[in-house]
């Protein structure tokens, strides 16, 4: 698994996870032993980021939404996904 993107140690994959069955266009975010799935709009779906975290990756979200969903597609048909520039 590749991460996507990297930024303020905040690591950024995506990637299905079969074990969770979610079906909703979404990130994994990781800083530390911290994990939280994120929709791409921006809503938590599972486990938990420090605030000042989450609001940093919400941020980044928002920023590369439509890059995201282009990643997502392509994930979705078998495709490799590209990396996305991180939040500066």
């Amino acid at each position: 698994m590749t991460p996507i993107s990297l930024f303020y140690g905040i690591i950024i994959y995506m990637y299905t996870d079969k074990s969770r069955d979610l079906k909703v266009p979404h990130i994994h975010a990781v800083f530390k032993e911290e994990e939280v799935i994120m929709a791409l709009t921006g809503e938590t779906l599972d486990g938990h980021m420090s605030f000042k975290k989450q609001v940093l990756v919400q941020a980044w979200l928002a920023i590369h939404f439509d890059d995201l969903m282009a990643n997502w597609h392509l994930m979705m048909n078998g495709n490799e996904v590209f990396r996305i520039d991180p939040l500066r």
